[in-house]
């Protein structure tokens, strides 16, 4: 079924907001509002009013209305159903492929953008599995338990979204990729035991890559300098590094030299608190092996 979502805003990760709406000044905005005139064109040409055509492809009236013009952005499945109901003889279904990186959320796009440029990301994360680290089945846990509640369109769109940035471990030249993780985030059974038991035997999968690493900050440390909250670092191809951080209903990128200066300080001692790359290889190994 497809339900018009109801562009909730709350979320833990400000990286992945929800919702099919286009952003205030998000730059895909003309890819949209072309794809939309197109739609329009053939409806228009066969006759059919915009309840008769949403009838069709068995979506609402008003999506019909916001997708023509250029307020929401179409999903591969809206465009392949209206081929067919239009006769398009595919140039509709065509047109998937520009709106691929539109689909999803523009802070999503933002951050891809900057992960895409990154030649080394460290980040740490204190209460879940990062999102470049998680499988499918765990993200969609993730956003399954969200309060308010998304609709099933919204959960497939935010797993899609952030399954996409997982190409950066398909990038050559491949970038450093290191990663601090708390160890509770290794044991908390996020969707069950069988979906933790996946994502642990994917986290030790990644972490054998060559340009990857994965450590673990046990839970018995005394000293940690990480207890302000999770954070990630980019450093750019033109040599600036960026710090993202996200927190409730927020996220921020911060750029001001003293502050990531500082992000990087704690990151380093972070990195130095916890376990090393191998001996978390192990202690993952043996979570695994009691789950």
């Amino acid at each position: 079924m497809n339900a018009e979502s109801g562009g909730k805003d709350y979320t833990t990760d400000g990286a992945d907001a929800p919702g099919w709406d286009l952003d205030p000044g998000d730059d895909s905005g003309a890819v949209i509002e072309m794809v939309g005139r197109q739609v329009k064109l053939w409806r228009t040409e066969a006759g059919l009013s915009q309840a008769e055509f949403g009838t069709r492809i068995r979506y609402s009236e008003n999506l019909v209305y916001k997708v023509e013009a250029g307020k929401r952005i179409p999903q591969p499945d809206f465009l392949d159903r209206a081929d067919e109901a239009l006769g398009a003889g595919g140039k509709l279904a065509a047109m998937k492929k520009d709106v691929a990186e539109a689909r999803y959320p523009k802070k999503v796009r933002d951050l891809a953008k900057l992960e895409g440029e990154a030649v080394e990301l460290g980040a740490y994360g204190n209460h879940n599995m990062h999102g470049l680290l998680q499988t499918a089945e765990y993200t969609r846990a993730l956003f399954d338990m969200r309060s308010p509640s998304y609709s099933e369109d919204e959960i497939e769109g935010q797993v899609a979204a952030r399954m996409a940035r997982q190409v950066i471990f398909e990038r050559r030249p491949a970038p450093l990729l290191t990663f601090v993780l708390e160890e509770v985030t290794l044991r908390r059974p996020i969707g069950g035991r069988l979906v933790l038991r996946r994502q642990l035997e994917h986290l030790l999968e990644v972490a054998q890559l060559r340009h990857v690493s994965v450590q673990v900050m046990p839970t018995d440390r005394e000293e940690h300098a990480g207890m302000g909250g999770q954070l990630q670092l980019l450093k750019l191809r033109d040599g600036a590094t960026v710090g993202h951080w996200e927190a409730q209903l927020s996220s921020r990128l911060v750029s001001d030299p003293r502050e990531v200066q500082i992000l990087e300080m704690r990151y380093g001692m972070i990195r130095a608190q916890a376990l090393t790359p191998r001996e978390s290889l192990a202690f993952i190994e043996k979570l695994l092996g009691e789950t």
